[in-house]
């Protein structure tokens, strides 16, 4: 929320955006967009925050059996992006 209140509102990346006439379609809403379903792991390597934001790291696992399970599973999905 504090993120949300520093940056306001931000344009939804262009990729996410749905494109439901010729004018957005020709604006490329939707165009990158990767479905993670179709790739391994059900997971692709994509940004889907606005470009302000690119990048920022929302959730830090805590030091305990299961937040640690979860920081390895981030890490393999994110690599270095998250530095978890």
């Amino acid at each position: 929320m504090s993120l949300v209140k520093k940056t306001g509102n931000l344009p939804v990346p262009l990729h996410l955006r749905n494109a439901p006439t010729k004018l957005m379609k020709d604006l490329n809403y939707g165009a990158e967009y990767q479905y993670a379903h179709v790739f391994e792991n059900n997971f692709v390597e994509q940004e889907f925050l606005p470009e302000n934001i690119a990048g920022t790291k929302f959730y830090e696992p805590g030091n305990n059996a299961r937040e640690n399970e979860q920081r390895a599973f981030l890490r393999k999905r994110w690599k270095e992006k998250y530095g978890y």
